[in-house]
């Protein structure tokens, strides 16, 4: 659905699979990790970057700690942080993670 541009009834569904991989496989499941940087992605676009910048923390850090430093995923989640501190003004935060 936010494909197609209709993010707000996308939000309930991302909260529902994201609250149902928690439920079911817990917060380190690479799933979860997965609904979580989602839903992250989801709030930037919809220009909510405070709610999205602690979920992208908690994707990064239990990628890192999951699956290591240089695992793609985990990559994508230290470049989607970057984006969002750069596009906040955070330049400085930023720089570390390009």
């Amino acid at each position: 659905l936010d494909k197609m541009e209709n993010q707000e009834e996308a939000l309930p569904l991302y909260k529902e699979a994201l609250a149902g991989r928690r439920e079911t496989l817990g917060d380190q499941h690479p799933d979860t990790l997965n609904s979580i940087s989602n839903m992250a992605v989801l709030l930037d676009e919809m220009g909510n970057q405070e709610e999205a910048l602690p979920l992208y923390k908690e994707a990064l850090a239990a990628r890192r700690e999951t699956l290591g430093d240089r695992h793609p995923s985990t990559l994508s989640s230290i470049n989607n942080m970057a984006l969002l501190l750069k596009d906040m003004g955070k330049r400085e935060e930023a720089l570390p993670l390009y």
